[in-house]
């Protein structure tokens, strides 16, 4: 089993915690394939209803670790080669967008390229004041359109801040990264835990697939191609968990003035 990744629950909250400090997180298959394995895994655990994701160490993720791949020699020629890492650590992008569960990151230090990617393909983003991000990938030879960021900046930031990062490389830091949105807050490293905590039990006191289609509308109608298609999901969704015992326990609750006890039917 891989020790890449750590995962702890506490109670209907996954910490998954990147587990390679003396490397400073960086991204070899190992790591990679782990993050496959679990984010594909959640799409059907509706025991874990939110998942925290952080790292061990001072440095968030610095990115691919270029030596921590072993290079399949049945592969003839460098494309083949660098489709099949390419696509493994893009594919756990998609699977991060794709999980039902919210997914709450917490960073500090550097979070470079792959591990920028990481923040950025999760719901929510807190971070120590050590955090500096970047999309690393211009800097190396590349364009700087990589592993999800030029279509996740530009909606998280707006086009003339995403177009700064990602056609020079340069850091963004944690004070301007709360000031532009892309984070949502700035405790101290050791208090980051916490917060996320604090969150996740918030979204831990709502309905469990209310929870899960929130996050689904939010991901479909960033690309809605009209504000009509986007009510139009809305709509839907609302009208499908009205039916459920969950809603028709909510407003027992609220009427009763005690928490709900849903049980997600």
């Amino acid at each position: 089993m891989s020790t890449a990744i750590l995962i702890e629950q506490r109670g209907a909250v996954d910490i998954v915690t990147l587990n390679r400090p003396d490397k400073l997180n960086s991204m070899n298959a190992d790591m990679v394939f782990a993050l496959q394995d679990y984010f594909r895994a959640a799409q059907d655990r509706h025991d874990v209803r939110v998942i925290i994701l952080r790292a061990n160490g001072p440095t968030f993720c610095a990115g691919l670790d270029l030596n921590g791949w072993v290079q399949d020699q049945s592969e003839t020629g460098p494309v083949h080669k660098a489709w099949k890492t390419q696509r493994a650590i893009a594919t756990v992008m998609q699977l991060m967008r794709s999980c039902p569960q919210p997914i709450i990151s917490l960073a500090q230090g550097a979070a470079c390229g792959g591990g920028f990617s990481l923040l950025l393909a999760s719901d929510v983003r807190y971070g120590a004041p050590s955090l500096k991000m970047n999309a690393a990938y211009i800097k190396i030879g590349l364009g700087g359109c990589d592993m999800g960021s030029s279509y996740f900046l530009p909606r998280l930031v707006g086009a003339s801040l995403a177009s700064e990062l990602i056609l020079t490389g340069r850091f963004i830091h944690a004070e301007r990264a709360k000031a532009t949105g892309l984070i949502s807050d700035i405790t101290e490293e050791k208090e980051l835990l916490t917060m996320g905590l604090a969150l996740a039990e918030e979204m831990l006191d709502t309905a469990p697939m209310g929870l899960r289609l929130t996050k689904d509308a939010l991901n479909r109608n960033i690309d809605a191609p009209s504000f009509d298609a986007a009510m139009a999901l809305e709509d839907r969704q609302q009208v499908m968990l009205a039916q459920t015992e969950d809603s028709r326990e909510a407003a027992k609750a609220f009427f009763a003035k005690r928490k709900p006890d849903y049980k997600d039917i």
